[in-house]
């Protein structure tokens, strides 16, 4: 009787607060749907990628993994604009050089958060969508590697850890410190004596790593660099799957969020058209876009090339209708990954807010203090903002037009954006081991 009554009392409660909320919801856009796929877990994958995950083993110089880069603390990013690899000490901002094998230059690109990457609706990963589910492909990945290079890999996102340890400023480390850096050097990425080569035969040494692959591939497989990657990708999926935010449960259920970000959702899929980029449950239409974004750092360049601009996606396809476009961010849980943008060039959500507002304002209007860089020697930080042909050239490539929304209206947007927060995937589900089987530091 009382759980009847309750269930009354719930519905009746529901039913007045959407009245209240009908006009409100009565312009808004069509909402997109709460019907995300993943993959079902493997919880021995899952645990192994977990301590792979955390366990410096994988850079060439023994001391950087992948949460240096991609740490829970910092919303699965490193809370600075341009991060420092191998070289670097610490964590998030508090990273910085070591004085005794200091970084050449600083990582080129802001650190993505992790969040859902494992969802079938990640159709391509990185900033310029250089890897990219291709079901014509040999293994349905397509890469800039090559097809070779898509062998064994599960998932794109599997794949995605093919390139941080392929990385000198990343995780392989500088020129001739380690076997690993030199092979990465010479371009000897598979086969014996590349770079997967060893860095598999390096966990394979480890017994603990080896009893767990074993229970995983069967006993005695020869570990391959793809193996590794597969768990990893496996751990990522389950561990950050943020798909139980308020605005989720709203989607659900409907069970209406604060009045602020209700409000803000209204104006995100409604005046302000943020859905026109972002859509899709987990906000990204997987598409690429030029906004202006002020460009920082070293640039996304090969070696051999001496500038520091940052292309986008046309670095992948070579089409000039595509320069300066880099692919939309998904916005779940943005309110914990500053800084923002493909460089990190805002440090808060009302910097990066106001700039899609008005984006060639912002670009000729860049505050330089909204960039979050640990001194580094020599950088040159800021070398496109100062040549104004490279400045008109982002700005030439802008598509997004100019947009009035009062400071209140821009609150509730923001109210909305913190709304697509995951309390529990914003901690992980299994969180940072206090050891991993290599005895490695595992920085907490």
């Amino acid at each position: 009787m009382f759980e009847a009554w309750h269930t009354g009392v719930r519905r009746a409660l529901l039913l007045g607060g959407m009245l209240l909320l009908a006009p409100l919801l009565a312009q808004a856009g069509p909402l997109p749907r709460a019907d995300a796929e993943f993959p079902a877990p493997d919880m021995d994958k899952i645990a192994l990628g977990r301590l792979l995950f955390y366990d410096p083993i994988l850079s060439g110089s023994r001391t950087v993994s992948c949460a240096s880069c991609h740490n829970p603390r910092f919303g699965t990013s490193d809370g600075v604009s341009l991060g420092l690899g191998d070289g670097g000490l610490g964590l998030g901002p508090a990273r910085h050089p070591d004085p005794k094998n200091l970084p050449e230059r600083r990582i080129a690109r802001n650190a993505p958060a992790l969040f859902n990457l494992g969802a079938k609706e990640f159709a391509s990963l990185f900033d310029d969508g250089r890897l990219e589910a291709d079901p014509a492909r040999k293994y349905g990945i397509r890469t800039p590697l090559g097809d070779d290079m898509a062998a064994g890999f599960d998932s794109i996102l599997s794949a995605q850890a093919m390139f941080p340890v392929l990385a000198g400023d990343e995780m392989a480390g500088h020129y001739n410190e380690s076997d690993v850096a030199k092979a990465a050097r010479e371009g000897r990425f598979t086969g014996s004596g590349g770079v997967w080569d060893i860095l598999a035969r390096r966990v394979a040494h480890v017994p603990a790593y080896r009893r767990r692959f074993d229970r995983v591939l069967g006993a005695d497989r020869r570990i391959r660099f793809s193996d590794i990657a597969n768990m990893i990708a496996a751990f990522v999926t389950y561990e950050w799957r943020a798909d139980n935010s308020p605005f989720d449960i709203y989607l659900r259920r409907g069970t209406p969020m604060r009045p602020a970000a209700m409000r803000g959702m209204r104006l995100f899929y409604g005046k302000a058209g943020c859905d026109r980029c972002h859509s899709g449950q987990f906000q990204s239409d997987q598409r690429f876009h030029a906004i202006a974004m002020p460009q920082i750092g070293p640039g996304k360049a090969a070696r051999f090339q001496d500038f520091v601009r940052d292309t986008g996606r046309m670095r992948v396809t070579g089409r000039a209708g595509d320069a300066y476009r880099f692919r939309t961010p998904s916005l779940r849980n943005i309110a914990d990954t500053a800084p923002y943008g493909h460089d990190g060039a805002y440090a808060t959500l009302a910097g990066v807010l106001r700039h899609h507002l008005d984006p060639l304002k912002s670009l000729r209007e860049y505050d330089r203090t909204q960039a979050v860089l640990p001194l580094l020697p020599g950088a040159r930080d800021f070398v496109v903002l100062n040549d104004p042909a490279e400045m008109a050239a982002i700005a030439a490539a802008n598509e997004l037009p100019a947009l009035d929304l009062s400071p209140p209206a821009q609150a509730d947007i923001i109210a909305f954006l913190h709304a697509l927060g995951d309390p529990r995937a914003r901690k992980g589900r299994l969180g940072v081991p206090k050891t991993v089987p290599s005895g490695l530091p595992v920085d907490q």
